[in-house]
């Protein structure tokens, strides 16, 4: 409990508003005889977590999947309040990426509640170690898991290439992704990223 507690204050929820083209069913083709496609909204949702902060922005890590092709981002924090958020850079061979938001933005309130985390050695992991996940699970808000190190190294290939990663038996769903990983003293060891 006190770490899920303390996990929380520095995970956030992050919101992706995106346009897409998707198929006209109704009216299928134009005269021309091509295939009619429209502009549609989408919203997609994720976790991040609060790596950093300097003096006037709050930075935060998330997957690059979360906020990929994002027209609109924005992040809600432990007291459930919902700010714009900027991509600053991401890697998507790693899947990972860091979004910004000013803290002359944030209410006083919310910043009294949030808490940069802190950061844990991965390398230290062992196999059966407990592990804690915490993320905006299906888009409901945040939730806390527990689970056990299954496996560290563990290769996936994946769109963009192979990878390793650290396997755990830890619930992890869509929304989950880009949440934290956190060992038994609290310590951010991975980013969640893919439920196989």
């Amino acid at each position: 409990t006190a770490i899920a507690t303390q996990g929380l204050t520095s995970v956030v929820s992050v919101t992706n508003i995106s346009v897409q083209e998707v198929q006209n069913y109704f009216g299928q083709f134009e005269r021309n005889g091509r295939e009619q496609v429209q502009l549609q909204e989408t919203t997609s949702c994720g976790s991040g977590v609060i790596i950093y902060s300097s003096d006037s922005e709050l930075y935060m890590v998330t997957n690059y999947h979360v906020v990929e092709g994002a027209s609109t981002l924005s992040v809600t924090f432990v007291d459930d309040q919902t700010y714009e958020a900027q991509l600053c850079g991401y890697d998507e061979t790693m899947d990972i990426a860091v979004l910004k938001v000013s803290i002359d933005d944030l209410s006083s309130d919310t910043l009294s509640q949030i808490s940069v985390v802190s950061i844990g050695d991965s390398d230290e992991l062992t196999v059966g170690e407990q592990v804690v996940a915490i993320g905006n699970a299906l888009g409901y808000g945040q939730s806390v898991t527990t689970g056990i190190v299954s496996a560290l190294d563990r290769s996936i290939s994946t769109d963009t290439g192979e990878s390793t990663y650290i396997q755990t038996d830890a619930a992890i769903n869509p929304g989950n992704s880009g949440g934290a990983l956190f060992n038994m003293s609290g310590e951010l060891v991975g980013i969640n990223t893919a439920k196989v």
